[in-house]
This record gives structure tokens, C-alpha cells and sequence, in this order.
């Protein structure tokens, strides 16, 4: 897949999570959000249960173990459904996928730089700061270019 068509993609994907961006800073509930809306919604354990077809106890392991982060994702999209919500489910990158991808690629330029850098001092031909830098920022740009796949080897 080209450089270009994977910047477009990452873009592309940057900008479709920014909805969610805002929503990392809110906290679950303590008691967990089946719980909460349930009790919001005046509703029992054993009311909810029926509603569901299934017991009092089970329900309340549910509740449990979503507030514990224990909970499939199927299971807690049939409570959801229970509780007439939909289950948004979404990964938020802390940082934009585009400065993670520079980043290794970075990481590795340095790394084959470095390498080729330190026999070259151990020979006395080690080459100045600023080339090094030019060194590593070419080989950054040409593994984004070339070997994207490569970067996660």
C-alpha cells in the first residue's frame, strides 16, 4: 500500500476519533453503568432480569463484573439493549496514529543510524551531529515511503 493512500488513512481515521477524544476524560461510573441506568430508569435487579429472561443473581454478576471491567462486549451489548441504549464502543489513540507511525519510524532510523554511527567512531570516522540528524530524518521519510509494514516488525 502507497505512503500516500496510508496518510489518507490515518487522516481519515485521525479525524472520525475526534468525537471520542472528549469522552476519555469522562469516568465510568464506581457502580458501573448498567447498574446506574437500571437504578436511574427505576428499575429492580429482578425487574431488569425479566426483562431480559434471565435471573436476579446473573444479572447482578453482570453489573458486577462490568464495573470491575470483566464483561464481554457481546454481553454487555444484550444489557445495553436491555436497557434500550446502544453500546458505543471505540479505541481513542492518545496521540494522533500519524505521530505514532513518525515516531517509529524515527525509532528505527535512529537505531540503524546509530549502529552504522558507532562502528564508524570506533574506526575514527565518526560523522558530525547535524549529518547524523540528516541521516536519521532521511531514513525516517524513506521507511514511511517504502516499508510501511516494516515498521512494526
Amino acid at each position: 500500500m502507497s505512503h500516500k493512500l496510508n496518510q489518507l488513512r490515518m487522516e481519515h481515521l485521525d479525524k472520525s476519533l475526534d468525537p471520542y477524544k472528549a469522552l476519555r476524560k469522562r469516568e465510568r461510573p464506581s457502580q458501573g453503568w448498567l447498574k446506574s441506568i437500571r437504578e436511574a430508569l427505576g428499575r429492580t435487579e429482578r425487574q431488569q432480569a425479566q426483562r431480559l429472561g434471565i435471573t436476579g443473581p446473573s444479572l447482578h454478576k453482570s453489573e458486577k463484573a462490568e464495573a470491575e471491567d470483566r464483561i464481554t462486549l457481546g454481553q454487555l451489548r444484550k444489557l445495553a439493549d436491555g436497557l434500550d441504549c446502544d453500546l458505543v464502543y471505540a479505541l481513542v489513540p492518545r496521540q494522533p496514529i500519524s505521530e505514532v507511525v513518525q515516531q517509529r519510524a524515527r525509532e528505527l532510523a535512529v537505531k540503524e543510524i546509530g549502529a552504522v554511527t558507532h562502528t564508524m567512531a570506533l574506526e575514527g570516522q565518526r560523522p558530525g551531529d547535524d549529518r547524523v540528524r540528516r541521516q536519521i530524518d532521511s531514513r525516517a521519510a524513506e521507511l514511511l515511503r517504502e516499508r510501511w509494514s516494516a515498521l512494526w516488525r
